[in-house]
C-alpha cells in the first residue's frame, strides 16, 4: 500500500468516526466543569476571546436546527481542519530538511 493510499484511508476512517460518533458524545460536564460546579465557582467562569469568536461554539456547526447533525458536521469539519494543519506542518518540516 502506498503512503498516499494509506493517508487517504486513515483520513476517511477519522472523518467517518468524527461525523458518525461525535453526535453521541456525552452531554455531561467534563472534569474541569465538574470541579468548578462542586466548588461553587462555575457561574463565575466566562468564555475567552478565542472561544467567543469560535465558528463552532459548543461543538456544533451554526445554523443547523438538529443538534446531532450540527455536532456531526462540526466533527467532520474539525477533523479535516486538523488533518490539513498537520499535513501542512509536515510539508514545511520536510521542505526545510527536518527538525533540529
Amino acid at each position: 500500500m502506498t503512503v498516499r493510499r494509506f493517508t487517504i484511508l486513515v483520513l476517511a476512517v477519522a472523518v467517518g468516526l468524527a461525523a458518525a460518533v461525535s453526535p453521541f458524545a456525552s452531554s455531561s460536564p467534563d472534569g474541569l466543569q465538574r470541579v468548578a460546579a462542586d466548588n461553587g465557582f462555575l457561574a463565575r467562569g466566562h468564555l475567552g476571546p478565542v472561544q467567543g469568536d469560535a465558528p463552532a461554539k459548543g461543538y456544533e456547526a451554526p445554523g443547523i436546527g438538529d443538534a446531532r447533525i450540527a455536532t456531526g458536521i462540526a466533527g467532520f469539519a474539525g477533523t479535516l481542519l486538523v488533518f490539513a494543519l498537520a499535513g501542512g506542518a509536515g510539508t514545511l518540516v520536510r521542505r526545510r530538511g527536518g527538525v533540529g
